[in-house]
């Protein structure tokens, strides 16, 4: 997904313009370790070489155990979907461009998860992105929503992002158990979600016969047909290569 970003929205990442100039990445609710936050500055800084990223966890002993790895443009913090930003003067000049929050609603109800977008949205910049999704624990199989702050503080549904590494195999069906909170609950019988997937896996059983050349091939032979069923789905083939089906809303 950090892969993912830097291609959607490189410009975002780079921008240096007005208030984006000082702004931050939020990567929220790191984990256990801060590995994912860490990993993502690395990517980010290939592009943008300043952007501050702030990992944030609710778990006190997770920002404590995190804090020698902080640096320059690396920093963690305690908090939960109304971000610590600086408090006091300092706090006028510090804003979010984008935000990453992986498994980290899919823990809590349903209810809840319009309330927290809410509370996200108003730290985000206008033009402002955010990812957020659920994966395996090894980031091998994911779904996110790609969201977009808007001049009013609330989202903007751009995106639906399928991404895959192939393993252990490509099958429409097993993004299913990793779809984001919004979507999972609605896996039913005449809800878009459903009829996206019974879309795509009809896509997949007709195109099963070029899993001869592999699962890439196969996955991407299978989103063409897809998008010739009427789904707005992003054809570039570098991108279908990589694992990563972009169905735009």
């Amino acid at each position: 997904m950090d892969n993912f970003l830097c291609c959607y929205d490189p410009w975002l990442i780079k921008r240096q313009d007005s208030a984006f100039r000082d702004s931050c990445l939020i990567d929220l609710g790191y984990g256990e370790t801060p590995v994912t936050t860490l990993e993502l500055s690395d990517r980010l800084r290939r592009h943008n070489p300043e952007l501050r990223v702030i990992g944030v966890e609710i778990d006190p002993a997770r920002v404590a155990s995190a804090e020698p790895y902080a640096g320059d443009y690396v920093e963690f913090r305690l908090g939960g979907f109304n971000f610590p930003l600086l408090s006091g003067e300092r706090a006028v000049h510090e804003r979010v461009r984008i935000i990453r929050a992986f498994n980290v609603l899919r823990q809590y109800e349903e209810f809840s998860v319009e309330s927290a977008y809410s509370l996200m949205a108003e730290h985000v910049l206008p033009g402002g992105l955010m990812i957020e999704g659920t994966s395996d624990p090894l980031g091998r199989t994911g779904s996110a929503n790609v969201m977009r702050r808007r001049n009013k503080a609330s989202w903007e549904y751009e995106a639906v992002v399928f991404s895959t590494s192939f393993i252990p195999d490509f099958s429409p069906s097993r993004f299913c158990a990793f779809l984001p909170k919004n979507l999972i609950h609605r896996m039913v019988p005449g809800s878009s979600i459903h009829e996206f997937f019974t879309a795509w896996e009809r896509s997949a059983r007709d195109t099963r016969y070029t899993r001869i050349w592999g699962d890439r091939q196969w996955f991407r032979v299978s989103a063409e047909r897809l998008a010739d069923s009427g789904y707005r789905i992003d054809l570039r083939r570098s991108w279908l290569r990589k694992g990563w089906l972009v169905w735009y809303q």
